[in-house]
C-alpha cells in the first residue's frame, strides 16, 4: 500500500495554551470547516467531539490530550488537543516531544496567562515552531496589542502580526489580511463558512499601511533574504512573505500572528492556511537523535525508506479494542500484524492492529509511514516514552521528562471485590498517565495515590467509581514534602559479614554536599588509584538512591543533594555488589544523620485576578497562608495578583476565594519550586508523622 500524502504534505500540529483560552473551541471549528465532523460540537454544552470522557463534558475542560485528522488544501493535518490546566501538564509534554508544530492559542482578554508561560516553556525544550492565535477578538475588552507587548516581554520571543481586526469586540466581522492588502468578510448566517475577500474599507486603509510596513519590518529582522529585499526597497509578494515567514517561523526566529474568534466562527479558515503556510512538515524539522546499540549518537532521517524507529508517547485502555499505544513514526514504516522491537525493554512485540485515531472514535489502517502518528493494539510491554524499532537496527530515542507528582491522598478499598478492582483500575490508570504514582504506605498499608494537584486526583476517584466500578473511601489530600542537607559532611560505610563459606565485604567513603534547588538527587565519583573498581560503581549508586527515599526527619524522599564517592576499600574474595550497595546506603544514612538535614515544602506559584475593591482582602488571606507577594499589575479593571503559597496551605482555596469576593476572583496555580520550611511549621509536621508511627 503506498503512501497517501507525500510527506512535504503533512503537518503534525498541537494546540496549546492557557485554560479556557478555546483551545477545543478552535479545534472544533477546524474540524467542521475542513470536512471532518457536520455539526459544530460545542464546550458549554458537553457536546464537543474532542473532549469525550464523561469529566470533560460535565466540567467543561480537557482532561486528556485527543487525536485527530483532517485534510486542509490537500494537506494532511494530524492535530492534537490538549489540556490547559496544569494538573494535567504531562499530557502536554509528551504531545510536544511527538510534535512538528503547535498552535498557541492566546485570549484577546487575559493575554500571556501562566499556563501559557509554562506551555511555551515546554515547546522550547523541544524546540517546536510556533504560529500564535489570538483568540476571542468579539469579546468585550479584547486587546491584541496588548497581548503582542506580553508575548514579547513574558515569552521573550519576536511576534509577526499578519493580520488586523475588521472591527471591533462585539462589532467584529472579519480581519485584514496583512500580506494580500486585502479584507476577510464572514457572513454570520453561514456560520463561518462563506466569507468574500474584499477591498480593505477606507477608514482602515491608514491603520492598515502602518501594520503592513511593521509586519515587513519585524519579518526583515527575522530573515535574511526578506531584509535584502526591504533595503533594496523591492516590491515583495505575498508569495516571498509566506516563504519568508515560513522560513523565520521553523527557524524559531519569529512567531506569526494570526487573529479570530473561534466561538464566532471568525478567523479559522485563515488559521488552517497559515498551518499549511507557516509550520514545518516532517521532512523540515530536525531529524530525529538516538543511542544505538553501542551507545553512539545516531540519527534518523524523516523517510520511508529508512529503519522504522517510532516513540509511544502514550497509553489509552479503549472499552472496545483495549490497550492502545499511540505512536509517532519518526523513521521507516510499520504494517499490522508485524513485530516491532521495544529497544528500552530489550523484547519483541506484535502489532496486532493499526488505528487511526478521530477523538475515541477510530479507523482501522494496514500500514503507518514516516510522520505518522497512529494507534496500536497489541503492544502489552511498551509503557509510556518507549522506543519501537526495527530489530536490526535498535536505536532508543530521548525520553520523555515525567514531572513530580505534588499532593497524596490515602485510598482503601470498601470490600474484598474492590479490593481486587481497585489494584487492577490503578495499575492501568499509572500505566497510562506517568504523572500518576501509586504505592502501599509500609508503615500503615495503605494505598496511597499521588498527583500533579487536586483536581488530577478527583479525576482519578471518578474514574476508580465510573470506568472501574471501585467502591473506595479517599482520605485527605497529603503534601509531598521532601528532605535535604544544609551542610557538607562526609561519611563512611563499611558492611562487613563473615559467614561458613564466602564473606560479604563493602567499604565506601561518601561526601554529601547540599545541591542547587531543583538539581534532585546527584551522584558523582571522584575514586583515585582504583581503591574502589569501576564495577561496584553502580551499585554503591543504588544504595544511595534507595537510601534516600526516607529521610531522617519524618521519612520523606531527600533531594536537592550531591553524593561523591571519594574512598573505600575493597576484598578481592568476599566483595559483592550487594555488599556495596548495602556499604553506600549505612555511609548515607549515616551522613544524613550529621548533615542538619530541613525539611522543604512544595511552594506554589499563584496568580490571582482580583477585581480592585477585593484586593486587600485577598492580599490579606494570602499572608495568612504563609504567602509571599511576588508583584501585582492592573488589568482593565482588574488587578493581577503574583505569589509564591506552600501547597499545604492552598487546599481548599477555590472555595475561599469565591465566597470572599462575591464569586467574582479567578486563581491559576502551578507548581514552582522546593523550598525551607519554617522551624515552626516543621514541628508540626513532624510531629504528627511521629504520632502516626
Amino acid at each position: 500500500m503506498a503512501r497517501l500524502v507525500p510527506l512535504g504534505r503533512v503537518r503534525n500540529i498541537g494546540i496549546i495554551a492557557h485554560i479556557d483560552a478555546g483551545k477545543t473551541t478552535t479545534t472544533e471549528r477546524i474540524l467542521f470547516y475542513t470536512g471532518v465532523s457536520n455539526r459544530m460540537g460545542e464546550v458549554h454544552d458537553g457536546q464537543a467531539v474532542m473532549d469525550w470522557m464523561e469529566q470533560e463534558q460535565e466540567r467543561g475542560i480537557t482532561i486528556t490530550s485527543a487525536a485527530t485528522t483532517c485534510f486542509w488544501r490537500d494537506h494532511r493535518v494530524n492535530i492534537i488537543d490538549t489540556p490547559g490546566h496544569v494538573d494535567f501538564t504531562i499530557e502536554v509534554e509528551r504531545s510536544l516531544r511527538v510534535l512538528d508544530g503547535v498552535v498557541a492559542v492566546f485570549c484577546a482578554v487575559g493575554g500571556v496567562e501562566p499556563q501559557t508561560e509554562t506551555v511555551w516553556r515546554q515547546a522550547d525544550k523541544y524546540y517546536v515552531p510556533r504560529l500564535a492565535f489570538i483568540n476571542k477578538m468579539d469579546r468585550v475588552g479584547s486587546d491584541y496589542k496588548h497581548c503582542l507587548r506580553q508575548m514579547v516581554d513574558r515569552l521573550k520571543t519576536r511576534p509577526v502580526l499578519l493580520q488586523l481586526p475588521l472591527g471591533t469586540e462585539d462589532q467584529m466581522v472579519g480581519v485584514i489580511d496583512l500580506i494580500e492588502n486585502k479584507a476577510v468578510v464572514y457572513e454570520d448566517a453561514a456560520r463561518g463558512k462563506s466569507y468574500t475577500i474584499q477591498d480593505i474599507p477606507p477608514e482602515y486603509e491608514a491603520e492598515a499601511a502602518e501594520a503592513r510596513v511593521a509586519m515587513l519590518e519585524a519579518l526583515a529582522d527575522a530573515d535574511d533574504e526578506i531584509m535584502e529585499r526591504y533595503l533594496a526597497e523591492e516590491e515583495l509578494t505575498p508569495q516571498q512573505i509566506r516563504a519568508g515567514m515560513r522560513r523565520a517561523t521553523v527557524g524559531l526566529k519569529a512567531v506569526p500572528v494570526l487573529l479570530g474568534s473561534a466561538f464566532k466562527n471568525k478567523g479559522v479558515q485563515p488559521l488552517l492556511d497559515g498551518i499549511v503556510d507557516y509550520l514545518p512538515s516532517p521532512l523540515e524539522v530536525r531529524p530525529v537523535v538516538g543511542l544505538n546499540e553501542n551507545g553512539e549518537t545516531e540519527t534518523r532521517r524523516a523517510a520511508d525508506d529508512e529503519p522504522f524507529a517510532a516513540l509511544a508517547f502514550k497509553l489509552m485502555n479503549d472499552p472496545y479494542v483495549g490497550h492502545l499505544t499511540f505512536l509517532r513514526v519518526y523513521s521507516g514504516q510499520l504494517r499490522s500484524g508485524t513485530h516491532v522491537y521495544n529497544a528500552a525493554k530489550g523484547r519483541r512485540e506484535k502489532v496486532g492492529r493499526l488505528l487511526k485515531m478521530h477523538a475515541d472514535k477510530r479507523e482501522e489502517i494496514k500500514e503507518v509511514y514516516a510522520g505518522d502518528i497512529a494507534a496500536a493494539v497489541g503492544l502489552r510491554n511498551t509503557t509510556t516514552g518507549d522506543s519501537l524499532c526495527d530489530e536490526t537496527r535498535p536505536i532508543i530515542l530521548e525520553n520523555l521528562h515525567i514531572p513530580e507528582p505534588v499532593v497524596h491522598i490515602a485510598v482503601e478499598p470498601r470490600s474484598k471485590d474492590d479490593q481486587d478492582r481497585l489494584s487492577l483500575a490503578l495499575g492501568r490508570i499509572a500505566a497510562e498517565d506517568p504523572s500518576f504514582h501509586v504505592r502501599t504506605d509500609d508503615e500503615t498499608g495503605q494505598i496511597v495515590i499521588s498527583g500533579m494537584g487536586e483536581l488530577h486526583l478527583e479525576i482519578i476517584i471518578d474514574r476508580l467509581v465510573r470506568e472501574f466500578n471501585v467502591k473506595a473511601s479517599v482520605g485527605r489530600p497529603e503534601v509531598a514534602y521532601r528532605e535535604t542537607i544544609s551542610r557538607s559532611v562526609e561519611a563512611e560505610g563499611r558492611y562487613v559479614r563473615q559467614t561458613g563459606g564466602r564473606g560479604q565485604y563493602g567499604h565506601v567513603w561518601l561526601r554529601l554536599e547540599p545541591g542547587e534547588p531543583g538539581s534532585g538527587l546527584v551522584f558523582e565519583t571522584a575514586v583515585v588509584g582504583g581503591v574502589v573498581p569501576r564495577e561496584y560503581y553502580r551499585p554503591i549508586e543504588q544504595g544511595v538512591v534507595e537510601a534516600a527515599k526516607k529521610g531522617v526527619l519524618a521519612g520523606y524522599p531527600v533531594t536537592d543533594m550531591k553524593v561523591v564517592l571519594y574512598d573505600g576499600s575493597y576484598h578481592e574474595v568476599d566483595s559483592s555488589e550487594r555488599a556495596f550497595s548495602i556499604a553506600a546506603s549505612m555511609g548515607f544514612k549515616d551522613g544524613l544523620k550529621k548533615a542538619a538535614s530541613l525539611m522543604l515544602e512544595p511552594l506554589m506559584d499563584v496568580e490571582i485576578v482580583v477585581p480592585d475593591e477585593f484586593v486587600g482582602e485577598v492580599m490579606g488571606d494570602l499572608s495568612g497562608r504563609r504567602g509571599r507577594i511576588r508583584g501585582m499589575e492592573t488589568r482593565g479593571s482588574a488587578r493581577i495578583i503574583a505569589a509564591d503559597v506552600p501547597l499545604a496551605n492552598m487546599f481548599g482555596y477555590a472555595t475561599d476565594l469565591r465566597s470572599s469576593t462575591q464569586g467574582r476572583a479567578t486563581f491559576h496555580m502551578q507548581f514552582g519550586r522546593y523550598d525551607p520550611m519554617p522551624e515552626s511549621v516543621w514541628e508540626e509536621v513532624t510531629g504528627r508523622d511521629s504520632k502516626r508511627q
